[in-house]
């Protein structure tokens, strides 16, 4: 119970006293994004640092090799907990937006720091709007600004974490028209931290891995036309290794 209510209170202290910084980040992007973008996601990852301390996460990371230091790349992960956002701006070493659902755009205060990170906010429910954002992903990779994204669309209940959901093909599109690597990307022990035991915030020990890229064009035909299914076995297998090694 007490690692909820500190949490709770930790982000919406964030949330509240940020709001003037909020507003000097937007004055100095005018002058030099780069250095406000870069401003942006030391003060997100030092709160996602304290919330995974609050709510007693021990974590290792492998596989930070495999991500290229040369270019921005997408991410591409299984999704079983809102943890997992935490853990990957916690872990990834540079300029990372992640792609969310529309929903989020609404919760105020949120979205304006969703907004400063780079996050997308992806309706797939329209067709149109969702190929604005895959535009708008691809130009921020372009921009070098690696974008993250959860293809299964929401997060997984199985109680098997091997067991992931269908992969939107279209999550990939990215990835295909901007040319960048794909970084495939397994977590196991989040959903323990809280889902599991919703609302209860328990300590996990979470390990993530970051694997291999994945360059779409270097595919084999069958696997260029579904992308999104072999990267889905690929970090199926990537969990299944984690989950026998924990």
């Amino acid at each position: 119970m007490i690692r909820l209510i500190l949490a709770v209170i930790a982000i919406v202290l964030y949330l509240i006293l940020t709001i003037p910084v909020l507003w000097i980040l937007k004055v100095r992007e005018r002058k030099n994004p780069e250095a406000a973008n870069w401003r942006s996601f030391y003060m997100v990852r030092w709160i996602f640092r304290l919330i995974s301390r609050l709510a007693g996460i021990r974590y290792e990371v492998r596989g930070l090799e495999n991500i290229p230091s040369d270019r921005a790349v997408l991410y591409v992960g299984n999704h079983r907990s809102y943890f997992d956002i935490v853990m990957g701006y916690i872990t990834v070493p540079g300029l990372t937006g992640f792609i969310a659902k529309k929903e989020m755009a609404k919760i105020p205060l949120l979205n304006r720091w969703m907004d400063r990170m780079n996050c997308l906010f992806l309706d797939r429910s329209n067709i149109k709007e969702g190929l604005k954002t895959i535009l708008t992903g691809i130009e921020k990779i372009k921009g070098g600004i690696s974008m993250w994204i959860f293809p299964e669309g929401t997060r997984g209940a199985s109680e098997d974490p091997k067991e992931l959901l269908e992969f939107h093909e279209g999550s990939l599109k990215i990835a295909e028209k901007s040319g960048c690597p794909v970084i495939p990307v397994a977590m196991v022990g989040t959903a323990e931290v809280l889902e599991r035991h919703f609302p209860w915030i328990r300590p996990s020990h979470v390990i993530i891995q970051y694997g291999k890229p994945i360059y779409i064009k270097e595919l084999s035909e069958k696997d260029r036309k579904f992308p999104g299914a072999y990267t889905r076995q690929v970090i199926s297998s990537m969990v299944e290794e984690l989950e026998g090694q924990r």
